[in-house]
């Protein structure tokens, strides 16, 4: 396995663990201070940063992309 393999097989493994984090925070309705939620989240965005590093994203793609996103979720979703 490569280092780029690595790093996508990684990152993918990391999602999956947020993923679960955060079902298991709606089951338990825990929220806020979540610790875990935090450990999950900060491994994700650390992945995301090496995805970065390594050239396979760059940041103005991405916030364009989360520009883009934001104006759907307007659409669909109270979030925003």
């Amino acid at each position: 396995m490569d280092k780029l393999q690595e790093l996508l097989i990684i990152t993918m493994e990391e999602c999956g663990e947020l993923i679960q984090e955060c079902s298991k925070s709606i089951r338990k309705k825990d929220y806020y201070g979540n610790e875990r939620l935090i450990e999950e989240v900060g491994d994700v965005m650390c992945m995301l940063e090496l995805l970065h590093e390594y050239d396979l994203i760059n940041w103005t793609d991405v916030y364009e992309r989360v520009k883009e996103k934001k104006n759907k979720l307007k659409k669909w979703s109270s979030l925003v």
